[in-house]
């Protein structure tokens, strides 16, 4: 409290001792008028001193005396009254003061006392020239006008000192607060040592905090799901029974992101989960999720992204990494709500275009993003297979599975994305040739065996906001693969989907999604093996739905269904159900 009191009073003074400055250039001018009055004056030399008590001497001066009365009645200053004679009677102007120093007509911004006139007419008011706009500063000034001009600006200055001690603290204030002092002092002197204290702290947590550049993030995933409906009969007759039981599993990822300039990042990811694969449970990829276990094996803690991001220049960014930079981290995919695995949907398929965007194999190596403008942004980059990136046998550029990714994002408004893609892969013999990403039937990922294949992917990707509420979006992909060891053999591929986003729906943080989509399929194929065309004869439907609760900024709950029309693109197969309930940690 006397602290307060303290500041308060020191804010008080220098207020008064600023306003007290302020009237400075009045006193200075009027200073340097009585100068030029005494340098130039032609009726009263400087060693003359007259009794102004003598009648006759007043009577003389009765022009004078009734040009002063004219000023004080009015309160202006008129610093060159012209001295009076028969032919040019003198009477000050009756207008209020003026507001600009451009309202005489005689006074010009290269005049010596330009500056002080326009202070004391703009700033205090107190100055007024002739009825014809006329200041006339080069006449001589009397004693008379002087005083009458003293007296016009005394008044603003009287105003400035009152407004700026009207609030100072009187003798009875400081006695208050003094006693009050007294009476408080333990309690200051303890707050006092605990400032001291929390100095101290945090001194010491700044000397031992983990790091200066680096800030942790994580998340983590409870999953508790089944799936519904017999494998598909691409396994032998007596094999088709759903064997799948209610299963809980997990995921967590702890992110190091690390800054050394401000506007660059350096991304370590350590993950472990134990969320099962259910292709080999359902009989079909078409059942996968998003996020399910890695080839490191179940709870086994693992780098999973290991990359650095940095400006060159204000329109170029640039990412480079030796693991799991793949294409999604920075192309976007324009399926930001229903494609989130941690508060939209959860199915492998449902995320993105899959056939450009997903690589088939963990990446390493970089991309490029230039921003024209915020209408139009070009993503490139190049990735390896990262289990043999940093084999010398395979390599970046050799015997390892490779993809290349250019794509435009035209956004001629806010509201609407389009995204033109073309991805190039290769995988080598007996790389798993995985052409769709895991999605899609088998004749779609391997549409050749596991022969060398190379694939030329197009997508065309649109987001259209059409409200705060809702978000339309989609794609569509097309893929022409090419089998390059064993044969010389072509198939088409093809997928697409329409997603339906809500978010706030029902309550603020909330989302609700629908995708509704085709898995790849292979269309046409002129490989054969053992007889058998391996080509996709009906065609399968992907739905999905989802609903996001917000419990919290950290805490979601998400219950999602997605149903498999003719798994594999077979009509004799019955449709699978898979069941899933999320809750998503962030921190």
């Amino acid at each position: 409290m006397m602290c307060q009191t303290d500041l308060g009073d020191s804010s008080k003074m220098k207020k008064t001792l600023w306003n007290l400055l302020l009237t400075l250039p009045i006193f200075l001018v009027l200073l340097l008028l009585v100068a030029n009055a005494k340098a130039f004056g032609e009726e009263t030399p400087s060693e003359f001193h007259p009794d102004i008590r003598d009648p006759e001497l007043l009577k003389s001066f009765d022009p004078a005396i009734k040009e002063l009365k004219i000023v004080r009645k009015n309160q202006l200053i008129s610093q060159n009254l012209p001295q009076t004679t028969p032919t040019e009677p003198t009477k000050p102007s009756s207008e209020p003061p003026m507001t600009s120093v451009s309202q005489l007509s005689d006074v010009q911004p290269t005049d010596w006392a330009f500056q002080a006139l326009q202070s004391l007419v703009e700033r205090y008011g107190c100055i007024v020239g002739y009825p014809n706009s006329t200041y006339r500063g080069n006449r001589a000034l009397t004693r008379y006008e002087f005083a009458a001009g003293l007296n016009a600006c005394v008044s603003p200055v009287n105003k400035l000192i009152a407004s700026s001690t009207a609030d100072l603290a009187t003798k009875e204030d400081l006695a208050t607060i003094q006693r009050l002092t007294e009476e408080f002092r333990p309690e200051l002197a303890e707050l006092a040592g605990r400032i001291d204290y929390l100095e101290t702290k945090t001194a010491q947590v700044e000397a031992e905090q983990f790091s200066t550049t680096t800030k942790l993030v994580g998340n983590a995933i409870f999953v508790v799901a089944d799936t519904f409906g017999n494998r598909p009969n691409n396994t032998p007759a007596n094999d088709t029974k759903d064997t799948t039981n209610t299963f809980f599993a997990y995921r967590t990822q702890l992110s190091f992101q690390t800054s050394f300039t401000g506007t660059d990042q350096l991304l370590t990811t350590l993950r472990a989960d134990n969320i099962p694969n259910l292709t080999s449970s359902t009989g079909t990829s078409m059942t996968r999720f998003a996020l399910d276990a890695s080839s490191f094996g179940d709870s086994d803690l693992f780098v999973e992204n290991l990359y650095y991001r940095f400006p060159i220049g204000k329109k170029i960014t640039a990412w480079i990494g030796p693991r799991t930079l793949n294409f999604p981290i920075y192309v976007p995919t324009l399926n930001s709500l229903n494609g989130n695995p941690f508060q939209g949907g959860f199915s492998r398929f449902g995320q993105f275009n899959p056939t450009v965007y997903r690589p088939g194999f963990d990446g390493a190596g970089a991309a490029v993003a230039y921003k024209f403008s915020d209408q139009l942004q070009a993503h490139v980059a190049y990735i390896a297979d990262g289990f043999f990136a940093n084999r010398p046998d395979k390599g970046l550029f050799n015997d390892s599975s490779q993809a290349a990714i250019a794509q435009l994002t035209i956004s001629p408004s806010k509201q609407f994305d389009l995204g033109l893609t073309y991805t190039r892969k290769y995988f080598p013999t007996n790389s798993g040739n995985n052409l769709t990403g895991g999605t899609g039937s088998a004749f779609a990922r391997n549409p050749f065996g596991q022969n060398a294949t190379t694939s030329d992917n197009f997508g065309l990707e649109f987001s259209w906001k059409v409200s705060q509420r809702f978000t339309l979006g989609g794609w569509f992909g097309y893929t022409q693969a090419h089998q390059e060891v064993g044969g010389d053999n072509d198939a088409t591929i093809i997928n697409g989907a329409l997603t339906f986003s809500f978010p706030d729906l029902f309550q603020q943080g909330n989302i609700g999604g629908i995708t509704i989509g085709i898995p790849p399929k292979v269309t046409s194929n002129d490989f054969r093996l053992a007889g058998q065309q391996r080509e996709d004869p009906d065609t399968s439907l992907h739905i999905e739905t989802f609903y996001t609760f917000r419990v919290n900024n950290n805490i979601r709950i998400t219950p999602i269904v997605y149903l498999i029309t003719k798994p594999e693109h077979n009509g004799n197969n019955d449709p699978i159900l898979v069941g899933v309930l999320r809750t998503s940690f962030s921190f």
